[in-house]
């Protein structure tokens, strides 16, 4: 399991950096370092198993900040927030920002690594579901413009005949349409259809 994860190490501090990296191979995990949040951002690929160390306050983009991309991207991944003393509403606004755990320094090694572990097995299945996420969005973009309205229509919850009067074409060709949605969206029906978009967290409206 710990030849497959990546702790990914988020720190404007040069020493912090070095000291967490020759922490985690210690105990045989691989690790990233990043001097900014932004360059995490631009190089992280989420279908990969692991975990996220941050600091709370960095420069441009602090910890809390790169909390907030994420979610906004719908990343899931375990995070890890290291937090100086007197930070308490930033840590609370962490924790509602998805922060799976708050360590405040100075901490014990071992309070970092016990809670690093438990953030490599979630990160395993949280792993899973980007990729799942992915692939999802990947079929979407598969689809053609109309193709992409009809399955629109389709998950909010409308019939053909509704589907056919909205966008003005026949009862038939919403027919041939909804049968190459579900062909290339990789789903045997409507319900798998909307079950599969709302787990992947696509937004629709109801009818």
């Amino acid at each position: 399991m710990q030849q497959d994860v990546i702790v990914h190490i988020v720190d404007d501090d040069a020493a912090v950096r070095h000291s967490l990296d020759m922490l985690m191979k210690s105990v045989d995990l691989k690790t990233r370092s990043y001097a900014s949040a932004q360059a995490f951002l631009d190089v992280f690929d989420a279908t990969t198993p692991g975990c996220l160390v941050v600091d709370i306050r960095m420069p441009d983009m602090s910890g809390l900040d790169l909390l907030q991309a994420l979610k906004q991207r719908r990343i899931e991944m375990p995070i890890i927030v290291i937090t100086g003393h007197g930070d308490v509403p930033l840590t609370v606004r962490a924790m509602n920002e998805g922060a799976m755990t708050v360590l405040e320094k100075p901490y014990r090694e071992q309070t970092l690594l016990d809670n690093i572990f438990k953030a490599v097995n979630s990160g395993m299945e949280a792993a899973k579901r980007n990729q799942s996420r992915a692939d999802y969005f990947a079929r979407i973009g598969a689809l053609s413009p109309r193709e992409q309205e009809v399955m629109d229509l389709l998950i909010a919850g409308k019939n053909s005949k509704e589907i056919a009067t909205e966008l003005n074409i026949s009862f038939k060709t919403v027919d041939v349409h909804r049968a190459h949605i579900l062909e290339k969206m990789q789903v045997r029906s409507i319900i798998e259809l909307v079950h599969l978009s709302l787990g992947c967290g696509r937004e629709h409206t109801p009818a």
